[in-house]
């Protein structure tokens, strides 16, 4: 048995390491780093560096989708994707003055027949699924709702969903019959959920965690970046913290707490338990300059610092 990723718009992320970044002119870059993307990808590499089975799935094309078959392979990463017409998509990230910039292509466009043939190849993979991750955006010709069609093919297999979005997507599948087993979002992505302007403080939080929209989801987990998380299971909130670190990049340490969390699932660990191995992976992740990557040796010294006591309702 295996654990099953889901990256629907994947991307090769190109990182531009700069000292300086100038406007209107030539900028050269001696070391560009240039990696398989998207949010389910990144889940993917940390679950291999944690030896777990698995299997990544989604959306390729063209040249650089053959790209990432490459880096993938060379990283011992087993896949099988699904082929669309159009080109995957660049994501560009220029590192300059401990800042980041951005430039991240839309993507694709897929069609119908092309989502219909993702279908068939799930639908084989997850004979031999445990847990299904999903992670990140939709491209550009999927319905809003199409994560709902993926957690209806998990719930007819009994297989538990791990969901990582936002936006639309997100609020179409907490809205859905047969909803994720967890979320992850963070207080603003849930204040967008419930149509709230923000949420201020953790007691507003957790209240909001208690919404009829979000009461029958069994665990949700709330990032708080530097202060931890906030974690509801069934009818318990937990609060979660965490030590403070010298963070070098912090872009992926979310995708390394989901591959945490989905790690902690397919052995059947206690939440308590795998929450904190979701904590210890993210802060392992921000700690390092290359994304998608966790030193292993400091994993036993962050566990034994965190905290997760039950907040009273």
């Amino acid at each position: 048995m295996m654990i099953v990723t889901v990256t629907m718009n994947p991307s090769i992320d190109i990182a531009y390491p700069l000292a300086d970044f100038k406007l209107d002119t030539v900028n050269r870059c001696e070391a560009a780093r240039k990696t398989a993307g998207g949010k389910g990808l990144n889940v993917s590499r940390i679950l291999h560096q944690l030896d777990e089975p698995l299997r990544a799935t989604g959306l390729l094309g063209g040249a650089l989708g053959e790209f990432i078959k490459r880096n993938l392979a060379e990283a011992g990463i087993a896949y099988t994707f699904s082929e669309i017409a159009q080109e995957t998509r660049n994501c560009i990230a220029i590192l300059h003055n401990g800042e980041q910039t951005e430039i991240l292509e839309s993507g694709p466009t897929v069609s119908e027949a092309e989502l219909v043939n993702f279908h068939h190849i799930l639908k084989d993979l997850l004979k031999e699924a445990t847990v299904l991750a999903i992670s990140g955006s939709l491209p550009k010709g999927a319905p809003t709702d199409f994560y709902n069609q993926l957690l209806d093919m998990a719930h007819d297999k009994h297989i538990p969903v791990v969901l990582d979005t936002s936006g639309a997507s997100l609020l179409a599948a907490v809205q859905h019959a047969h909803q994720p087993y967890l979320i992850k979002p963070n207080a603003e992505e849930v204040a967008s959920l419930l149509g709230i302007s923000e949420i201020t403080n953790l007691t507003e939080l957790k209240n909001s965690l208690q919404s009829e929209l979000l009461r029958e989801i069994p665990v949700i987990v709330v990032s708080l970046g530097s202060d931890g998380a906030l974690v509801k299971a069934g009818e318990k909130i937990y609060k979660v913290d965490i030590p403070k670190i010298e963070v070098k990049n912090p872009v992926g340490s979310g995708d390394s707490t989901v591959a945490g969390l989905v790690s902690g699932i397919y052995h059947k660990q206690p939440l308590t338990d795998y929450v904190k191995k979701a904590m210890v992976l993210g802060m392992l992740n921000a700690q390092e300059a290359t994304t998608g990557y966790v030193n292993l040796a400091n994993y036993d010294n962050f566990y034994r610092q965190i905290k997760v006591s039950e907040v009273e309702s």
